[in-house]
């Protein structure tokens, strides 16, 4: 049994297709399936393989992530005009502005990889157009 939180998501055909399972709380532990079962099923391997190796290098093992430490809740502050913009989005297709920006964060939290990639690229690209503009990976 493993009590560390694991995220599964697909996997694009780009990326091979199947599922990725991994465990955020341990970086780079993730295993891959052709079903989402198979890859929690791999992640277990994968999970002792990480252990035994930071054991090895004498390395610290972080504490499982306890999912009680989130209320669900928080204050943020976004530019006026971009609050007008979301305010009059949820008008327009009569939701709650929580319920808009819920929807909006869910669907960029399952596409962070690709939005990551695409930030990424962005940064260098204007990196090499801007001499001194500062990016550390």
């Amino acid at each position: 049994m493993i009590d560390y939180p694991v995220s599964i998501r697909p996997l694009t055909d780009a990326e091979g297709g199947g599922f990725l399972a991994e465990i955020p709380d341990l970086r780079g532990c993730i295993a891959d399936g052709d079903t989402a079962s198979e890859a929690l099923g791999n992640i277990e391997f994968a999970l002792t393989d990480w252990m035994e190796t930071a054991r090895e290098q004498g390395r610290a093992i972080p504490a499982p992530t306890v999912g009680d430490d989130f209320s669900g809740k928080w204050l943020q502050r976004v530019p006026k005009q971009l609050h007008r913009e979301l305010a009059q989005l949820a008008r327009d297709e009569n939701i709650s502005m929580n319920s808009l920006v819920t929807v909006i964060l869910t669907a960029a939290a399952a596409n962070r990889f690709q939005w990551l990639d695409t930030f990424r690229q962005r940064l260098e690209s204007e990196r090499a157009e801007q001499p001194g503009f500062l990016y550390r990976s």
